[in-house]
């Protein structure tokens, strides 16, 4: 809760601003502050959204590094289970959910309090996990399935039967869709989210690893990290329609929401950023050892990206591609998600 100071500091601030956008009237202004401070706790925190943040998965330190976007610094160090691997945060950032490779598992946090408020038993040597509002899908690596959770109650409801050695899941924009891809299959399932059962299988490059969506869900990109390339798939027709020579290693894929796509080049240490159509923007950016993840911020702002070797995530400015921070975590970094 606000101190009277401070309190009485943003409301000279928040109502200057405001008048003089002409949004709200003095009284209005008051009526928010006054809300604002004599609201419980646990009550706003059930109405307010968490803030943008970005959590890290430290495979080798059995914890999550959680990054404040707004403070451009970490906020917390969460302890997880052992390896974890993978991140998937919640629509709305209300839950953020890791993979715990070495422990069969999915931590559920509370990105308001950073306190893990359940486990979750899953198949063997969990890698990817993606959420929609209502389910949480996990890659199990070592057992060839998805196991779908159910979010209200932090249940397993069943595992799916996908292709060997599954790595990466992604949900379509709209919701009704799950990529999944077969690190050992050279292909990606996909899974209808109406019914929890595979639909189709679509070929795309060798030992496929990241997996992510074009904003307007016409596209997925898909980093095949034994070929150097990114498969770009139209996701209409559930067909590839092209595929983009990157740098060495492409694991990590994201989209930034005007529709650039960043690639993390593990063995290349650096980033490959290409347009709609998969055709390289610029030359690759460099940033730190053996980068593995990549995750965009939601408004389009930066770009961030795990240097596994480096125990650090780099900052990138999306709009010019330049790196604009390195960030300590972790040991061995890989998977990392942002809450919207």
């Amino acid at each position: 809760m606000f101190s009277q100071m401070s309190a009485m500091t943003f409301y000279s601030k928040f109502s200057s601003h405001l008048s003089a956008r002409g949004r709200f009237t003095r009284t209005g202004v008051v009526v928010l502050l006054l809300v604002s401070l004599l609201t419980p706790a646990s009550a706003a925190e059930d109405r307010w959204p968490a803030r943008v943040q970005v959590f890290v998965a430290n495979s080798a330190s059995g914890t999550v590094t959680a990054y404040d976007t707004r403070l451009g610094e970490v906020v917390a160090t969460v302890p997880v289970g052992p390896g974890p691997v993978g991140v998937g945060a919640a629509p709305g950032g209300d839950r953020v959910y890791v993979t715990n490779e070495q422990g069969a598992s999915l931590s559920v946090i509370n990105p308001r309090t950073y306190a893990v408020v359940a486990t979750v038993p899953v198949g063997q040597h969990p890698f990817g996990v993606a959420a929609t509002p209502t389910r949480a899908y996990v890659t199990n690596f070592g057992s060839d399935t998805v196991t779908v959770v159910d979010t209200a109650t932090n249940k397993p409801l069943r595992d799916i039967p996908v292709g060997r050695f599954p790595h990466t899941p992604a949900v379509s924009p709209n919701g009704k869709l799950v990529y999944v891809t077969n690190n050992g299959g050279q292909s990606v399932t996909v899974i209808s989210t109406r019914n929890d059962e595979p639909v189709a299988t679509i070929p795309v490059g060798r030992f496929p690893a990241g997996v992510a969506f074009s904003p307007d869900g016409e596209r997925a990109y898909v980093a095949n990290t034994g070929s150097n390339t990114v498969t770009v798939i139209d996701v209409d027709r559930g067909k590839p329609i092209d595929t983009t020579e990157v740098g060495r290693a492409p694991m990590g894929v994201s989209v930034t929401p005007r529709g650039r796509v960043y690639v993390a080049n593990a063995a290349g240490d650096t980033v490959s950023v290409l347009n709609r159509s998969g055709e390289p923007v610029g030359p690759a950016v460099p940033v730190g050892k053996q980068p593995e993840g990549s995750a965009a911020s939601p408004d389009d702002s930066f770009v961030y990206v795990t240097n596994s070797r480096a125990g650090s995530m780099s900052v990138i400015d999306a709009p010019s591609g330049s790196v604009v921070a390195t960030v300590p975590v972790g040991k061995e970094p890989e998977g990392l998600a942002v809450t919207s």
